[in-house]
């Protein structure tokens, strides 16, 4: 470690420094920290493996057998590697093992070590970066961040799903804070096409596309449909105080016609639930959604709000969704979509 510091700063002290650009000296020392901090943390993974090997050797086999399930055989030196943001280190531990038992690490559960590689800092990374854009654009900011590569790109997406298997238990157990009667309850609906492997398209579309006989073989002409989707449906539950305003605020320029008057602000969505699924169908989606926005409003005492696009499947599916719970919904179409035909 000193040695790597040393090194950094003789580089930085060097002749040769001396004609180096502010870019290159600025990636010297980036890269010299980041190898700095790798080996701070290599030396602190070393020293919590001396005291826990230490502090099991003062133990005699009976409290050790008490402190691991019966195990009393103690066996220093296992390790494993570790993938960091910092970049690989190895983690030394000592097991406890028992006739007929599998090995129990006290470290790992100290550490709060995961059952894979990659270092629960790293599996942040990778999904703050997934959350931005395609995992190609997420696995080049990792190894940008990291200064080279610690994960493939499967791996990255194993690392996200394996992140988002609570997503759904959290929002399920998670109690809604409850809002005044006079606060807006908005429900919000969309669907979008995904184009699927043919494995993977529902029964209606794979017949579809078994029938489907198009004029051209390089595109679609006016009319044909590909027959390759499947609709994925998106839904959103938020609170909002309601906010006045007139046509104008919305659809004119700002100012007006004068350009001096001030444009009433909208409202301002909080505490929003949302939801996505390409695997369930719309109706089961918008029951969750209704499901969500029932548990904040329970007596239907709050105004009910329901934007959507104008599809009629959509809004068939929510006033039946509406009617089975016996709740009013007052249905916005969203003008974008409206105007076009107007």
């Amino acid at each position: 470690m000193f040695s790597s510091l040393t090194s950094l700063a003789t580089r930085l002290s060097s002749p040769e420094a001396l004609t180096a650009t502010h870019e290159q000296a600025e990636a010297d020392v980036e890269a010299g920290s980041r190898e700095l901090g790798r080996l701070l943390l290599q030396a602190h993974l070393e020293w919590r493996a001396r005291h826990e090997a230490d502090h099991l050797l003062a133990l005699d086999p009976q409290e050790r057998a008490a402190l691991a399930g019966g195990r009393s055989r103690l066996e220093k030196g296992h390790r494993r590697q570790l993938a960091t943001v910092l970049g690989p280190v190895t983690v030394t531990r000592c097991a406890l093992r028992g006739p007929g038992m599998t090995n129990l690490y006290p470290a790992d559960a100290m550490l709060g070590l995961p059952h894979g590689r990659h270092s629960l800092g790293l599996r942040q990374l990778a999904v703050l970066e997934a959350a931005r854009g395609s995992y190609d654009t997420a696995l080049e900011a990792i190894d940008r961040s990291c200064g080279g590569r610690v994960a493939g790109k499967r791996q990255v997406e194993d690392l996200v799903r394996a992140a988002a298997v609570d997503v759904a238990a959290f929002y399920t157990a998670r109690t809604p804070h409850p809002a005044p009667a006079q606060t807006l309850l908005v429900i919000s609906v969309d669907q979008k096409g995904i184009v699927m492997r043919p494995g993977h398209l529902r029964e209606a579309t794979a017949k579809a596309a078994a029938k489907a006989r198009h004029t051209f073989r390089t595109r679609l002409s006016s009319g044909e449909k590909s027959c390759r989707k499947r609709m994925a449906t998106l839904a959103v539950v938020h609170d909002a105080e309601p906010a006045g305003r007139r046509p104008h605020d919305i659809i004119a320029p700002p100012g007006g016609r004068t350009g001096v008057r001030t444009v009433r602000k909208g409202p301002t969505a909080r505490a929003k639930w949302l939801t996505a699924s390409v695997r369930e169908d719309a109706e089961t989606v918008i029951a969750a959604a209704f499901d969500q926005a029932e548990a904040r409003d329970p007596e239907h005492h709050r105004n009910w709000v329901v934007l959507i696009d104008g599809a009629t499947h959509q809004r068939e599916l929510i006033q039946a969704e509406a009617a089975r719970r016996n709740v009013t919904v007052h249905v916005v179409l969203d003008i974008v979509h409206v105007i076009e035909k107007l």
